[in-house]
C-alpha cells in the first residue's frame, strides 16, 4: 500500500503498512525535508533553532519504543543530533521539548486516539506545533522522489550513535512540569485540595497529571495508568463511550470529578461527580469564562468550524474577536503563532491557551479545569449548569453517516450550498459557511455542519441546537442528505 504523509502525519496498521522498513523510508524523507532550504520554522517568529537537532518521542503502543529508536538511527545517519525520550511521554511534552531545546523539528511515534492496531508518526515544527501542510507536502515529495531514485535510508548503529553523542536519551517530563506550573495556579488547587480521578486510558499521559499534583494535598486516584499496548481493547479516546471505567470509579466515591486523556494525551475529556460526561465544548467554554473573568486575560478566541457557538456568545459578551477555522489544530496553530490568541480549540478535545505551545494539550487543560473547580469550590455539574444557563442551552451531536460510494467533496459542497434549505426544524437558515464542508446557521443560533470525506464514503455530520428536538431535526436533515446521494 502507498504511504501517504498528510497534514496529520502518517498512520497505518502495525505490521501491515506500518513496518520498520516503511518507517525508515518516511524518516529519511523527513530528514531530507527538514534539512532542505525550503524548510522554514513553521510560522515561528524570532525563534533560534539548531538546524541539526531533532527531538524524538513515543507513546505506549506496541513497539513504539523500538520504532522511536529506528527513527533516531535514521536521523543520526543524516547527521542530526537526536534527543530521544527515555520513556513514553505525552505528545505535548515532546512538542514543548522541541521548542524548549531549540530543535529544528520533532518526531512523535503515536497513533493518538486511534485503535490499538494502528501506529503513526506526527511531525512537529520548531515551535512545537504540528508541521504545516506545506512542510508535510515536502516530506511526501521526498518520499516519492527517494522511491523513484531507488534511494534507501541512511542508517547509523544505535549504540555507536549513542557513544559518539549523536543520540542522547533524556527525560522530557521535568521541564514540561515546570512550564505547566507557570501556567496553572497550583496554590489555588492546594488550598481546595479536590478529589480527582485520572483516567489515562493506558496512554502516555499516565502518571503525568498525578505527578504535577503531588505535594498539593489533592486526593488523586489514577486508573488505567499501567503499560498496556492493547489499551484494554478500546480506542484510547476520551469520549463518553469509552469512559465506563471512569464513571464506575467516581461512583465508588474515589473522586468528585474525573479527567481523561487520550493515547498521547493531547486531548481532554471530563466527567462530573454524577457520572455525566463533560465534553470539550463545555470545557473550553468554562476555560474561556475563567481566563477572562478570574485571570483577567484577554485576546482573541479561535475554534474550528465543528466547535460549539457557546464560545461565540462568550466572546461577544467579553468583546473578544473570534476566528473560525477548518477542522484540524494546525489551523488554530497558525493563528496562535501570528495573533494575540487567548484560547484555541476543537471539538475533539485539543485545546491550548496563551503562554503555551500552539498545540492541543490534554494535560494542561485537565489541570486548568482542576484549577477552575478549585477556585469556585463548586461541583463540576453545577459549573456546567451555570454555563448553560448563561450561554446555552447547547445540545451537541455528531454522527458519521455511510454513503453508497465516495463523493467528490468540492462538488457536493457546491451542491449543498446552491440548494440550501430555507429552514430546518422550523428555524430559518440565516448564514452559510463553506470553509470546510457546508455549515448552515439558523435563526436561533443552532447549526448543522456536513463534511463529506474526500477519501472514504462518509458524511461527517455535526449539529448543535437549543433543544434535543432541534438537534434531532438537524441530524435528520443530514441523514436525508446522505440517503439522497446517488
Amino acid at each position: 500500500m502507498p504511504i501517504n504523509f498528510g497534514t496529520d502525519g502518517w498512520r497505518a496498521v502495525i505490521s501491515d503498512t506500518f513496518t520498520f522498513y516503511n518507517l525508515r523510508l518516511v524518516t529519511q524523507a523527513i530528514a531530507d525535508a527538514v534539512i532542505s532550504p525550503s524548510w522554514n520554522n513553521g510560522g515561528a517568529k524570532d525563534v533560534v533553532a539548531d538546524d541539526h537537532k531533532m527531538v524524538v518521542g513515543f507513546d505506549t503502543r506496541f513497539l513504539s519504543d523500538r520504532y522511536a529508536r529506528e527513527v533516531a538511527r535514521v536521523l543520526a545517519g543524516n547527521d542530526f543530533s537526536v534527543m530521544l525520550s527515555q520513556a513514553d511521554a505525552p505528545t505535548p511534552a515532546i512538542s514543548f521539548a522541541v521548542r524548549n531545546m531549540g530543535a529544528k523539528a520533532g518526531v512523535m511515534i503515536t497513533a493518538s486516539h486511534n485503535a490499538p492496531r494502528y501506529n503513526g508518526v506526527k511531525l512537529k515544527s520548531t515551535c512545537g506545533n504540528a508541521a504545516s501542510p506545506e512542510q508535510c507536502d515536502r516530506v511526501e515529495v521526498y518520499l516519492n522522489d527517494n522511491e523513484l531514485q531507488g534511494r534507501g535510508p541512511n542508517l547509523m548503529d544505535f549504540q555507536i550513535a549513542k557513544n559518539n553523542g549523536q543520540i542522547t536519551t533524556f527525560n522530557p517530563i521535568p521541564a514540561y512540569h515546570d512550564h505547566l506550573r507557570n501556567l496553572i495556579d497550583m496554590d489555588v488547587i492546594a488550598d481546595a485540595k479536590p478529589r480527582i480521578v485520572i483516567d489515562s486510558m493506558y496512554g502516555s499521559g499516565r502518571g503525568v497529571i498525578r505527578g504535577i499534583l503531588q505535594g498539593t494535598g489533592c486526593e488523586v486516584e489514577e486508573i488505567r495508568g499501567d503499560l498496556n499496548p492493547g489499551f484494554g481493547g478500546i480506542h484510547p479516546e476520551p469520549i463518553g463511550h469509552y469512559l465506563d471505567a471512569l464513571a464506575t470509579t467516581i461512583s465508588m466515591g474515589k473522586g468528585d470529578f474525573g479527567l481523561a486523556t487520550d493515547g498521547d494525551a493531547d486531548r481532554i475529556g471530563a466527567m462530573d461527580g454524577r457520572g455525566n460526561f463533560v465534553d470539550p465544548h463545555k470545557i473550553m467554554a468554562l476555560a474561556l469564562k475563567y481566563l477572562v473573568e478570574v485571570r483577567g486575560l484577554s485576546g482573541a478566541v479561535v475554534r474550528t468550524i465543528s466547535t460549539s457557538r457557546m464560545l461565540d456568545r462568550l466572546a461577544l459578551k467579553y468583546g473578544l474577536k473570534l476566528y473560525e477555522t477548518p477542522v484540524g489544530f494546525n489551523h488554530i496553530s497558525d493563528y496562535m503563532l501570528n495573533e494575540d490568541i487567548l484560547i484555541g480549540g476543537e471539538e475533539s478535545g485539543g485545546i491550548s491557551f496563551k503562554g503555551h505551545i500552539p498545540e492541543g494539550d490534554g494535560v494542561l487543560i485537565g489541570l486548568l479545569l482542576t484549577e477552575i473547580i478549585s477556585y469556585y469550590r463548586t461541583p463540576l455539574y453545577e459549573l456546567v449548569e451555570q454555563l448553560l444557563n448563561e450561554v446555552g442551552p447547547a445540545v451537541y451531536k455528531r454522527k458519521d453517516m455511510r454513503l453508497k460510494h465516495p463523493v467528490a467533496k468540492d462538488a457536493m459542497v457546491r451542491k449543498l450550498k446552491n440548494n440550501a434549505p430555507a429552514s430546518i426544524g422550523g428555524e430559518s437558515v440565516t448564514e452559510i459557511i463553506d470553509i470546510d464542508g457546508i455549515k448552515y446557521i439558523l435563526s436561533d443560533d443552532s447549526w448543522l455542519l456536513i463534511r463529506p470525506s474526500g477519501t472514504e464514503p462518509v458524511l461527517r455530520v455535526y449539529a448543535e441546537g437549543r433543544s434535543p428536538e432541534m438537534v434531532e431535526a438537524l441530524m435528520g436533515f443530514g441523514q436525508e442528505v446522505a440517503s439522497n446521494v446517488a
